[in-house]
């Protein structure tokens, strides 16, 4: 199954050698796609020294980054997610992958809450909100779930029935939320988590973790009060696009 990898990246100089270095670029079935989102460091240059395509993203934002990233998708069945700090080993891409290549399920989770050592790894602010979105998604949109986690892997044309429109730190959830909505057959791998390279640009600030929190729960609240009303409106977008 062809597989574009989309990694959004914002100053991660020093940890985008060691992602880059453990994901199978040589492998003609993944395309590995870094995308720029107005990084101030060699981010870009190190990519590109890999033989990594790199696309700009300009305006700042996570979702914004991975809607530039699937914006570049040419023949993919497949769209990944991975974070460029290193945290997440790529090394296991595979076992994310490989349930919608045995078409077992639309959407994989790489969830770090399945692992104690790696809940550990987590700030106890992202643990904490970690559990309190699962329970929303649970209890709102029917979905079972334990993590937010960035490194997932989604069909591309349950991707284009999602209609995903956050720019921000409300990606993932929507993803998530949206997946409920459409009954698409998720599943959870576990994936080891360590501390990343570097300070993390969400949990690693007051700000950054109030933002955050802010956002999942507010995208939470408005697709739970106009779920199904978004869907349709995608559905209408896809059939008069």
């Amino acid at each position: 199954m062809r597989t574009l990898l989309v990694l959004p990246c914002l100053d991660e100089e020093d940890a985008l050698p060691h992602v880059l270095g453990d994901l199978p670029l040589g492998d003609p079935e993944i395309r590995v796609l870094v995308v720029d989102n107005g990084s101030t460091d060699r981010s870009a240059e190190v990519a590109r020294d890999f033989g990594v395509e790199v696309v700009p993203e300009p305006r700042r934002g996570y979702g914004a980054a991975c809607l530039r990233g699937i914006s570049m998708r040419k023949d993919e069945e497949c769209i990944a997610f991975l974070d460029c700090d290193h945290a997440d080993d790529p090394r296991l891409l595979p076992e994310i992958l490989d349930p919608i290549r045995r078409d077992e399920a639309d959407l994989v989770l790489g969830s770090r809450m399945l692992h104690p050592q790696s809940r550990r790894a987590l700030l106890p602010q992202a643990r904490f909100g970690n559990r309190l979105a699962a329970f929303f998604l649970r209890a709102w949109f029917g979905l079972r779930c334990t993590d937010l986690g960035p490194f997932r892997a989604i069909r591309w044309d349950a991707l284009v029935r999602m209609g995903m429109r956050d720019r921000g730190f409300g990606w993932t959830v929507e993803m998530q939320a949206k997946a409920g909505l459409l009954g698409l057959r998720t599943l959870e791998v576990a994936v080891p988590y360590r501390e990343r390279i570097g300070r993390s640009k969400i949990t690693g600030t007051l700000k950054g973790t109030f933002c955050a929190s802010w956002k999942i729960l507010s995208t939470l609240v408005v697709l739970r009060l106009r779920g199904k009303r978004t869907l349709r409106e995608a559905a209408a977008g896809l059939e008069s696009g």
